[in-house]
């Protein structure tokens, strides 16, 4: 058995037992490398080498975190949250459940993939607008793993197709630089087009999930109901009028200087300075906003290791090239297979961006030598590291939803988002990436 495989499987399994992700990330990196030939000295200092590659994503989802609870506090989320729930009206009614839920979820897709490009503060948005309308999905009887699944949805969906914002990030500075890197010569007009039929896996999943899977009611407590006509949202204009404008300079100081800290910095010193946020409760507000995004965070650093201890075992090279010997000269087979170890290797790293660089320097070759277009190939290794963004627990694509929607503590992080996802979004994208690198 390959070190990889057993890491990735010992992680999901202790994930599923509900053994704390960060805990499960390190036991597996260490499992990974004592299984991989190193010893456990080696082990170590490469996972403390690890460490520092998570710390900038950290740092940016901890300022993300005050950028988003400074955006709260402007009562831009709340004015949104209360304006749907004033929709409903005192109590449901065949009259206005169907029009509410849907205003529900359209609203809520819409977020997730502007929070994408448009306002890019990827899932920071979740923990501000989630919890509020937590009252009125449970009231409405809506199956929260069909929140966690559209969520995802506009999470990863986005970057995979869109190249704007984090999407430029994925198709540009990483996929198509990772491609030619490595001997490829694509351009970037190949690249959306390439991933546009994968994309189409993930528009099934989502519609499986929304009139199929999870289509019947699901009932929750409701501890503290709230009454419509009791809730009073107040915005100034000034209020609106910088709230827009600290999206505006937080997305153009993110394209400028391709820093996602330095966006949300921005956004954040915009309302500190613009007299929204009394200096009083700044730092309170600052504190609340790094505190929302610090389990994600301390994720995404034990993610890194675990990625880095990875690496230096050198087992995902020899788990890619022992599959010439199952292969052969069986096209179909090898796409299959690419996939599924991409799905693996994605799953227990957590990211899709981290996972390209690790699988372009082994996959561009090997799909070459088979015989694959350079579209097939774009959709390969597009497809091999966006499968098990959504599945898997130590992705932002599940803890995201999870922050928010737990937080009355009735949703589980694996049986919630992580299994529902994978079901999903996962299973679909395999085929269908498959079916691009063989038509395309």
């Amino acid at each position: 058995m390959n070190a990889v495989v057993i890491a990735v499987c010992l992680m999901l399994f202790l994930s599923f037992i509900r053994i704390n992700v960060v805990v499960s990330l390190t036991i597996s990196a260490v499992v990974a490398g004592l299984v991989g030939g190193l010893d456990i000295h080696q082990t170590i200092t490469a996972f403390n080498d690890g460490l520092g590659g998570g710390a900038q994503i950290a740092l940016s989802y901890a300022l993300l975190g005050a950028f988003a609870a400074a955006l709260s506090h402007s009562g831009l989320t709340t004015l949104i949250s209360h304006s749907i729930i004033k929709k409903l009206g005192k109590e449901p009614n065949s009259g206005n459940t169907q029009v509410v839920r849907w205003l529900l979820l359209v609203t809520i897709l819409l977020m997730a993939v502007s929070s994408q490009n448009i306002l890019p503060i990827h899932i920071a948005f979740i923990p501000i607008l989630i919890p509020p309308l937590l009252h009125v999905i449970s009231k409405l009887h809506i199956d929260r793993r069909l929140i966690a699944c559209i969520l995802t949805f506009g999470l990863v969906t986005t970057y995979m197709i869109l190249p704007i914002g984090f999407g430029g990030i994925f198709l540009n500075d990483i996929l198509l630089a990772n491609l030619n890197t490595n001997g490829l010569n694509a351009i970037g007009e190949q690249i959306p087009k390439a991933m546009l039929l994968p994309a189409m896996g993930m528009v099934v999943g989502l519609l499986t999930a929304i009139f199929i899977s999870y289509r019947k009611p699901r009932h929750y407590m409701i501890e503290q109901p709230v009454e419509s006509d009791s809730i009073t949202t107040t915005i100034s204009r000034k209020s609106l009028l910088i709230s827009l404008s600290a999206i505006v300079i937080t997305l153009i100081v993110q394209l400028k200087t391709d820093s996602m800290i330095f966006g949300a910095l921005s956004g954040f010193i915009i309302f500190r300075f613009s007299g929204i946020i009394k200096h009083e409760v700044s730092k309170d507000l600052f504190n609340q906003g790094v505190h929302m995004m610090a389990n994600i965070g301390f994720i995404m650093i034990a993610a890194a290791g675990f990625a880095a201890v990875v690496k230096s075992t050198g087992e995902v090279g020899t788990l890619v090239t022992s599959l010439g010997d199952i292969i052969g000269d069986n096209k179909a087979l090898a796409a299959l297979l690419m996939l599924i170890v991409g799905l693996l290797i994605t799953m227990g790293i957590g990211s899709s961006f981290s996972t390209i660089p690790i699988i372009a320097t082994i996959y561009v070759p090997l799909a070459l030598s088979f015989g694959f277009s350079v579209a097939a190939t774009i959709a390969l290794v597009g497809t091999a590291a966006a499968l098990g963004d959504a599945g898997s627990p130590a992705s932002d694509s599940t803890l995201g939803p999870t922050a928010g929607l737990n937080a009355d503590g009735q949703h589980d992080h694996i049986r919630d988002s992580v299994i529902p996802t994978f079901i999903h979004y996962n299973i679909p994208l395999l085929v269908f990436g498959w079916i691009a690198a063989m038509v395309l």
